[in-house]
């Protein structure tokens, strides 16, 4: 045996010991004396992007510092604040440090040395952290999704968003088959030009606590619309589940599977589109292949699949997101030819640009405008008799994307006569230009139809594939200190209440656990929705179910039964939901003497004769609002339930109906479409309940 030493500027020494005289040795140590001559042994220092300027860290607390370097560098980490600490990283090349943050303040800077790599942090400011996650209703922007979703107030509110304490993180869209560790983001700073794309719920949650506790707040942000629950929970705590343990089996074997695809992806351009100072949405002007694909004689030169549209690209190519282009071939007649003409397309899924025989007649670019309908003119002077070919760049950036609006908008015609339009919905071709995964477009060659030869995945994960948006959006940043958590989610659950039960509480304990912390968790109650029948019960349900997870300790709920929207699943009024989550944590985990619950009932009912009485907590001044439909019913032996008369009486209901001579159970608010009726003095609303023990579906 030999042992061989290799050493270089004070490094610690390396020893490899091999079979003497062997080509895998010989080979071996000539590549690391290779590599020590060409002064490869950097510290290799990173870290994640929420470790990085402008960040808001948690006061009080001992605060987690981490990264990357290679194994045994020492790492020594500086704050102007007082703090020195050192660490050493591991031979998994991590390494991470506690530091003490302290009481609120900044601006700070806090120093990282690895030796031959210094990073300086700067702006880093001590206050008070949160975590915000859920859905739609969290993700909603305080700009809003125009035209159909607003926020009431936002313009007024962004030209008063000069807040530079406020801090907000937001983790971009990110599916995964194992917990990642890092995210591609950075902190914003508050201000007119950055507020509109923060999520409006965290925004006014933030706002309250800046201005009622006078220092800086951070929040961490990280949603997606759409997505359930089980999404959003670790494989680890799923599996205990019966009703997810399978999937997670699944999910588990594919990761084989997914590393080969992504190695496959390797081998093509990739364009990066991550926000960056100076440009918060790189996808605005991407070129992916346009000059090719838009030019007329494309589609001829070349034969190319076809789809029936409208419909999602994922009914052709499984979960995907990225560029597809379409292209249609349409027969201008000789009337049309020298006029004006109109091109509706309907509403497109997220983004695009759109020519007429190679030339660019409209686009929509922007973000969260994917339930806008698209209407372009095409100048008379480009209208000519015979073929024409139509080119729609789609670029999806979660969920199903493409033109998948509806058909009957997607036509041709010459403006101001619609009659006599052409049908455009039916078969295009499509070709798929590039892929969109971590901020990064791979894109495809379009001589050689790349995507058609990818390899296959064991499993289409999406959006609601359980723990896949934990591990891609909640992993990356649970070393991160925080004080609690807010949540808006419940929608995509809705018809599963008993298991939404069960959902939030092992997500609650799952995010506890992960983020090493008993963190006060507080969420928002679904507001009233149709869901395609207002007088249906499924959503009231999963209200119900929400109630139930107060049981959790630490836990709090914002009821909006009074904010809502039976028409619109996104209302308006995220400044109320906001405020409600604050006074929350102000009153539990800041000590401030607010009101912060409606009435909840808290369990006990009494039936007397003819009458059945409900108990409320957060009673005070318990009073029926005369403005709203009567919310109450009550229920005999046979289950059927019955509008019931209503007196307040102390911190309680009576209730009572002449079709139910001895009332059984009790219920409020338990539609679909319902109106809050019942308030507390502070004016917050009370809770939808049902003194039913078992919840249905």
């Amino acid at each position: 045996m030999l042992s061989i030493s290799l050493q270089r500027r004070g490094h610690e020494a390396y020893f490899f010991t091999m079979k003497q005289k062997t080509k895998t040795f010989t080979i071996y140590v000539f590549a690391i004396a290779i590599a020590l001559a060409s002064g490869c042994t950097s510290s290799e220092l990173k870290l994640p992007s929420i470790i990085s300027d402008g960040m808001v860290l948690q006061c009080n607390a001992d605060v987690t510092i981490w990264g990357e370097a290679v194994s045994g560098t020492k790492i020594k980490v500086t704050t102007s604040w007082g703090v020195n600490q050192t660490a050493e990283a591991r031979f998994n090349r991590t390494w991470d440090v506690k530091i003490p943050a302290g009481e609120a303040g900044g601006p700070y800077e806090i120093t990282i040395d690895a030796g031959d790599t210094v990073c300086v942090i700067k702006d880093v400011y001590v206050g008070e952290v949160w975590m915000a996650s859920g859905q739609s209703n969290m993700e909603m922007p305080v700009s809003g999704w125009l035209p159909n979703d607003t926020i009431y107030q936002s313009m007024q509110t962004i030209a008063q968003a000069n807040l530079p304490l406020i801090r907000m993180y937001t983790v971009p869209k990110n599916i995964c088959t194992e917990p990642a560790d890092n995210a591609q983001a950075r902190w914003k700073v508050c201000s007119p030009q950055t507020v509109s794309e923060f999520s409006a719920t965290a925004f006014y949650f933030a706002r309250k606590l800046n201005v009622e506790l006078e220092t800086p707040i951070g929040i961490i942000h990280s949603s997606w619309g759409g997505t359930n629950a089980e999404s959003w929970i670790s494989a680890q705590s799923l599996s205990r589940m019966e009703k997810f343990r399978t999937v997670i089996e699944n999910i588990s074997n594919a990761k084989a599977q997914s590393d080969i695809y992504n190695m496959w992806l390797q081998q093509f351009e990739a364009v990066d589109v991550a926000p960056v100072e100076g440009n918060l949405d790189p996808i605005i002007g991407i070129d992916i292949f346009d000059s090719l694909y838009s030019h007329p004689n494309f589609i001829v030169d070349n034969s190319i699949a076809t789809i029936t549209l409208p419909c999602a690209i994922e009914t052709a190519t499984g979960t995907f997101d990225g560029a597809v282009w379409y292209f249609k071939t349409v027969e201008i007649p000789s009337s049309w030819e020298d006029k004006e003409l109109m091109l509706s397309l309907g509403a497109i899924d997220d983004r695009d640009v759109t020519w007429f025989d190679g030339k660019k007649i409209g686009a929509t670019e922007e973000n969260n405008k994917w339930n806008v309908n698209r209407l372009y003119t095409i100048p008379a002077n480009d209208v000519h008799q015979g073929k024409s070919t139509i080119a729609v760049r789609v670029i999806d950036t979660q969920g199903g994307g493409g033109l998948l609006g509806n058909g009957e908008l997607m036509k041709i015609y010459p403006a101001g006569n619609p009659n006599t339009a052409i049908s455009l919905a039916g078969e295009w071709n499509y070709t798929i230009a590039a892929e969109l995964i971590d901020n990064k477009f791979y894109k495809f060659n379009p001589a050689g139809n790349d995507f058609s030869f990818h390899p296959q995945k064991a499993m289409n994960l999406n959006a609601n594939t359980p723990s896949a948006l934990y591990n891609g959006m909640v992993s990356p940043v649970v070393k991160y200190t925080v004080k609690g958590v807010i949540w808006y989610q419940g929608e995509a659950n809705v018809g599963r209440s008993h298991q939404y039960l069960e959902l939030m509480r092992t997500l609650i304990a799952d995010w506890r656990t992960r983020f090493n912390s008993e963190l006060p968790f507080y969420f928002v109650q679904i507001a009233p929705y149709s869901y395609g029948n207002p007088d249906a019960e499924a959503s009231a349900w999963i209200r119900e179910a929400q109630r139930r997870t107060l049981e959790v300790e630490n836990t709090g709920m914002a009821v909006t039964l009074d904010i809502g929207n039976v028409n619109n699943i996104h209302p308006a009024n995220k400044k109320d939901v906001g405020e409600r989550l604050a006074f929350w944590a102000l009153a539990n985990d800041y000590h401030k003497e607010v009101p912060f619950s409606g009435p909840i009932y808290n369990g006990k009912f009494e039936i007397s004769e003819n009458t059945i009485t409900v108990e409320f907590t957060y009673a005070d001044g318990l009073q029926i609002s005369g403005s709203a439909p009567n919310q109450f019913e009550i229920a005999g032996t046979n289950g059927v339930y019955h509008p019931a008369a209503a007196m307040v009486d102390g911190n309680s209901v009576v209730l009572s109906s002449k079709l139910v001579p001895h009332p059984q159970n009790a219920r409020y608010a338990f539609k679909n479409g319902s109106e809050a009726s019942l308030f507390n003095a502070a004016g917050l609303p009370a809770s939808t309940f049902t003194t039913e023990k078992e919840l249905r579906d």
